[in-house]
């Protein structure tokens, strides 16, 4: 595969050379303003471009799905496994050539699915896929293809959208199988395991600093979409693996709300697993959950969204829109470090500067920040123990079927599994996990989520909040090999990020500012059930007046990224 990327690559480079490649930006106007998601420009960058752009140049006539898909291969051949290196690609669609050449001829007949015709995406490699191996990051699960894509794969496929690759994460999503809320610190020592890494894949960078953390379990995801490998990407989030690796990587990501995205054929951790986009522009956020957005009959929790979808979230994204809102500045989940505390206070005077309402201080009982942590410990350990089994039985004869056969097959020196922090998790997953008929459990699933999700609300009402913002990340990614601790865990007191996954609200996550040492950092706009349309507003507001979102130095513009019009 390497090869033919190269000789891809090469190609390009001698069609560009040859003046092959022509692309083109220009401003659309509606009643004399500017369309949202398309950037007046001379030309069209990459890694700035949005999918409205991208959909001007298609109709131009100076791009085609086959170019852009070229483009995006040349960066991953440039910069992925040479370079800097960043190791987020775990597989290659050999068919996304073909496929982008299709769409083409689609669209010269004058057929056009929708703006995602032509647009290559990555997966988190949790998502099943019928052409592509599924592994979730674990070389237990090498070369397993599913027998069917992700419902929200196919709707994806169905829009247009072409599959370029599939990207690493942290092994089962990080949680499956974790020492997560152990407290022997022999225990968390022996089974911390690099966000970022796994069995199949070992490590990804972040494309800011090679030394630092990509973030969480969507770690691949939010290193290749920073990188421009990508228009945009999937993730899941079941503790914040949207988000952190979103704000880690200076990118945007959306956690949807429960059950407005199936589930439906991704590898499961939890029962309030979501799925969500990760991108560089709320704008591209917007469209690809236009897409993904909606029913599914196998996925129950979608009937929470009954007549809650929006058809077109991009209609929502107006300059104006925090002008009268009321957000409240959940203050308990500020004043960890200096530099944090600067970028989100700048933050805040912007927002009050685009006329919202701000509210401040908002305070979370301490009965909430204490609880979220154990209880999200005791029900991931036990639904991961069951809904895996569930998941392995679907795949082909060979691979393990339960929690038990995969802690036997990596314990097996034959297997020469090459991540053994992972295997004590899987074992003390194994030792913690109750059974789902557990009364423990279910006042744990029942009762203990209910009371989160109804001290939540009790926020919002309280204050009379639209929205509730704090810093995604309460410092900047921590070094790749930083060594765990009980205060540096999902879910700690100090972190928020959890309250979003156990009462299923949506948090948009949005590029706040740079450190002095250049990192990047986010703001979260946490919002109540089925809000995407007002914190997507929020977000974009905030997205044009400060264009805080940096391109990685590791990563440049190659020369064929920046065509003159």
């Amino acid at each position: 595969m390497k090869r033919i990327i190269l000789v891809l690559s090469s190609g390009l480079l001698i069609s560009v050379l040859i003046g092959g490649v022509v692309w083109a930006q220009a401003t659309a106007r509606i009643g004399g303003t500017a369309q949202a998601g398309v950037t007046n420009a001379a030309q069209l960058d990459l890694a700035s471009a949005t999918i409205a752009d991208l959909n001007f140049a298609f109709k131009k006539g100076t791009l085609t799905a086959e170019k852009l898909t070229e483009l995006y291969l040349a960066r991953i051949a440039a910069y992925d496994k040479q370079g800097p290196a960043i190791n987020a690609i775990l597989s290659l669609n050999p068919n996304a050539l073909p496929e982008a050449r299709a769409l083409d001829a689609e669209r010269k007949a004058g057929k056009v699915r929708g703006p995602l015709h032509g647009i290559p995406l990555v997966l988190k490699d949790n998502y099943n896929t019928f052409d592509m191996p599924t592994t979730a990051g674990s070389q237990l699960l090498a070369g397993s293809v599913p027998p069917a894509d992700a419902f929200v794969v196919k709707k994806l496929r169905d829009a247009g959208a072409i599959i370029l690759a599939k990207v690493n994460l942290s092994e089962f999503a990080s949680g499956g199988g974790s020492v997560i809320g152990a407290t022997d610190p022999a225990i968390l020592k022996a089974g911390t395991v690099p966000y970022g890494f796994s069995s199949m894949g070992g490590q990804t960078l972040n494309p800011h600093n090679l030394t630092r953390s990509p973030g969480t379990s969507s770690g691949g995801t939010g290193a290749a979409i920073a990188a421009a490998f990508a228009q945009f990407g999937l993730g899941t989030d079941t503790a914040g693996s949207i988000r952190s690796p979103s704000a880690a990587n200076g990118i945007v990501g959306l956690k949807t709300t429960l059950g407005l995205v199936s589930r439906t054929g991704i590898v499961p951790l939890a029962s309030f697993d979501i799925s969500g986009p990760m991108a560089r522009s709320v704008y591209d956020i917007a469209v690809a959950l236009s897409v993904m957005a909606g029913p599914d009959p196998a996925d129950d929790s979608t009937k929470l969204g009954a007549g809650k979808v929006q058809k077109d979230y991009t209609k929502f994204l107006k300059v104006g829109s925090l002008k009268g809102a009321r957000i409240g500045i959940a203050r308990d989940f500020w004043g960890q470090d200096a530099e944090t505390n600067r970028i989100h206070e700048e933050a805040i005077a912007t927002m009050k500067e685009r006329g919202a309402i701000i509210v401040d201080p908002v305070r979370f009982p301490a009965y909430l920040r204490e609880i979220k942590q154990p209880l999200f410990v005791l029900v991931r350990n036990s639904e991961f123990k069951a809904l895996i089994a569930d998941y392995l039985k679907t795949l082909k004869p060979g691979y393990p079927r339960t929690l038990d056969e995969l802690i036997a097959k990596a314990s097996d020196p034959k297997t020469g599994y090459r991540s053994p922090e992972k295997l004590v998790g899987f074992k003390y997953t194994l030792s913690v996990a109750l059974d789902l008929d557990d009364p423990v459990y279910l006042a744990a699933k029942n009762q203990g989520f209910a009371a989160l999700r109804s001290g939540l609300q009790a926020i919002f009402a309280k204050y009379r909040l639209d929205a509730i913002v704090y810093p995604t990340s309460s410092q900047p990614a921590p070094l790749i090999k930083a060594e765990a601790t009980a205060d540096s865990e999902p879910g700690a007191i100090g972190d928020p990020l959890m309250f979003a996954d156990e009462s299923g609200f949506p948090d948009l996550v949005v590029a706040a500012g740079m450190t002095n040492s250049g990192l990047p950092m986010a703001i979260s706009f946490l919002g109540q059930p089925f809000s995407e349309p007002q914190i997507l507003g929020y977000g974009y507001d905030f997205e044009q007046a400060t264009h805080a979102r940096v391109f990685p130095k590791t990563t440049p513009t190659l020369s064929t990224d920046t065509i003159p019009q």
